[in-house]
């Protein structure tokens, strides 16, 4: 017995070190046969990760990690995340991945759902983790436990609800759609961020083309069946108002020629532009291609209710009121927070916030072990003139009250690595350091005192932005946390962050910074504009190509990379899918 836990022991250590070894599987019996098989590894790496023990044969406690959500940042949590000294619980009533910026190719056709979806079940059987179909109602901060309620599902009856306790949460939920409490949008408006709702859009769409097709309907009543309209000048709602007019160009004119005539797009938008986050070249040119393309583009009105068979816009430079009849409306004017985040903001003492904060290492604020990502949450990003006293103190070394050449070295990496929002303000100011933009205010004197120091930083958190809610960012998130918590024993021994300037020591891991790598926005036609690193602008159908490579380079699986673009194939050759399924 004694040399068969000798020879699991080094087994465990080899197969530790060699995770792929653990695919060759050694069967054998007694009589001294053998027998060498390739296996998928996650069996045997879950029978040796679960018996770890320590050198002096105490088994280990793993630190169990709840991950709520299967979207991009949980999605890329899991991914990314290799400790195996964590026992990962995960909950999502969404038992699959969602590519959402290919939702809008889906209300029309182009691409089927299935084939933007990844089970997350693959996922959860290669790494070992445990998944539970159900939602999160409610999160105990204080008792480190959650409250769930299993999927009202169609083919069963009644949820199960149950509770699950916690050391580490991550909180990846998303968000829901932000209504603004306009009357009759719950009830009557279609939403774009679930696959669900594109398919209900592709549904009504066809309905309402196959309804118009019906004889004895007068003219007017047509036009009210096959007006649609979009609320909302942002990237989804621009995309699928771009999908919907090649739809209706490209098939609608061959699947329903009696009623194309009758067809007409609203797009809403309460400001003054359509794409206000892109450059101003784009918005330019995607409202000229709108009207070019026959959009009716309203900017400046902002929707005050929707019945069952009319919209209603209040005219900002007139203050009128107006109210038009439609056959669907989609709205998509922004996110908001989920119930269950509300009440867990209550909690913690962020009621009076918008979205649930976090701090730079994307820990909530004002709660122990529980993690925020994505849409979910905001980091709450540091000023340094909050700080601009303790950086000059822990600084200046001699206590002189001033700072010389060397001193000042000695933070500026810790500065740059802690305020994100000073490589900002450099680069717009066109300065190749920190040294120069203390040069600038100190002139040629080569030691600065306090305030001097703070007149070179005062302007310095002009530069502090929010980051804007897309898959990218919560992708990149998703992707630090799990690298953070693959680091975690290593890190507690040897911190790699930046100098605590209210404290001692180093802070554990250097705080999150997102890089940008550009976005799209897809205009129809086979025309995307692009905004890349560098204020680099591109405009026609080669950045339409560029999308395509960059999007099917993204999926997260070789299986819906071959589906999606083999829709894309499809729908060159045979046009668009037009059945209500």
């Amino acid at each position: 017995m004694t040399s068969f836990h000798s020879f699991y022991e080094r087994a465990f250590t080899f197969f530790k070190a060699n995770p792929s070894a653990s695919k060759l599987l050694v069967l054998s019996t007694f009589s001294g046969g053998g027998l060498l098989a390739y296996s998928d590894s996650s069996p045997l790496k879950r029978v040796l990760v679960t018996d770890a023990t320590h050198s002096d044969g105490q088994q280990i406690r793993k630190k169990k990690v709840v991950v709520l959500g299967s979207g991009w940042s949980g999605y890329s949590f899991l991914n990314y995340l290799n400790n195996p000294n964590y026992d990962v619980q995960v909950v999502s009533p969404r038992n699959f991945f969602l590519f959402t910026p290919l939702l809008p190719s889906v209300t029309n056709g182009t691409v089927e759902a299935r084939s933007i979806v990844e089970p997350i079940r693959g996922l959860m059987r290669k790494k070992g983790f445990e998944y539970k179909e159900a939602e999160c109602v409610k999160i105990d901060a204080s008792n480190k436990k959650i409250h769930c309620r299993s999927k009202d599902g169609s083919s069963l009856k009644g949820t199960t609800e149950f509770d699950m306790d916690y050391d580490i949460l991550v909180i990846a939920v998303g968000a829901k759609p932000n209504t603004f409490n306009t009357p009759g949008v719950e009830e009557h408006a279609h939403f774009l961020k679930e696959a669900d709702d594109a398919l209900k859009i592709r549904k009504s769409v066809i309905d309402c083309f196959e309804r118009a097709s019906l004889p004895d309907l007068n003219e007017e009543e047509r036009k009210k069946i096959l007006h649609f309209v979009v609320v909302g000048g942002g990237p989804t709602g621009v995309e699928f108002s771009a999908e919907l007019h090649d739809f209706l160009v490209e098939d609608v004119a061959k699947i329903y020629p009696k009623v194309q005539e009758f067809t007409r797009i609203t797009l809403l938008e309460a400001g003054d532009h359509i794409l206000n986050m892109f450059d101003k070249r784009i918005t330019a040119f995607a409202e000229e291609k709108f009207q070019r393309d026959g959009i009716d583009l309203k900017t400046g009105s902002m929707v005050v209710g929707v019945t069952a068979d009319e919209i209603s816009t209040k005219e900002r430079e007139t203050g009128k009121i107006v109210s038009e009849p439609y056959g669907m409306v989609v709205w998509s004017t922004g996110i908001g927070s989920r119930p269950v985040i509300r009440d867990f903001m209550q909690q913690i003492g962020q009621g009076q916030r918008r979205v649930l904060a976090t701090d730079e290492w994307l820990r909530v604020e004002g709660c122990d072990s529980v993690y925020a990502l994505g849409d979910t949450a905001t980091i709450n990003q540091r000023r340094v003139m909050e700080d601009i006293a303790e950086i000059f103190s822990k600084a200046d070394k001699g206590k002189t009250g001033t700072l010389n050449k060397k001193e000042f070295n000695g933070v500026v990496k810790d500065i740059c690595q802690r305020y994100p929002q000073v490589e900002l303000y450099l680069k717009k100011k066109k300065l190749r350091n920190i040294a120069n933009l203390l040069k600038s205010a100190n002139g040629e004197d080569t030691e600065v005192d306090i305030e001097n120091f703070k007149q070179a930083l005062s302007e310095v958190d002009s530069q502090m932005k929010n980051l804007p809610p897309t898959a990218q960012v919560a992708s990149q998130q998703g992707k630090y946390l799990a690298k953070c918590f693959n680091r975690m024993e290593k890190c507690e021994e040897k911190p790699e962050g930046p100098l605590r300037f209210r404290g001692e020591g180093r802070h554990r891991f250097q705080p999150f910074r997102y890089r940008h790598f550009g976005s799209f926005a897809p205009l129809g036609g086979e025309q995307t504009a692009a905004e890349l690193p560098g204020d680099w602008v591109s405009i026609g159908h080669s950045t339409q190509w560029l999308w395509y490579s960059v999007y099917a380079s993204k999926l997260v699986s070789w299986r819906t990379r071959m589906l999606v673009v083999s829709d894309w194939a499809r729908r060159f050759v045979f046009g668009r899918d037009s059945s209500s399924i």
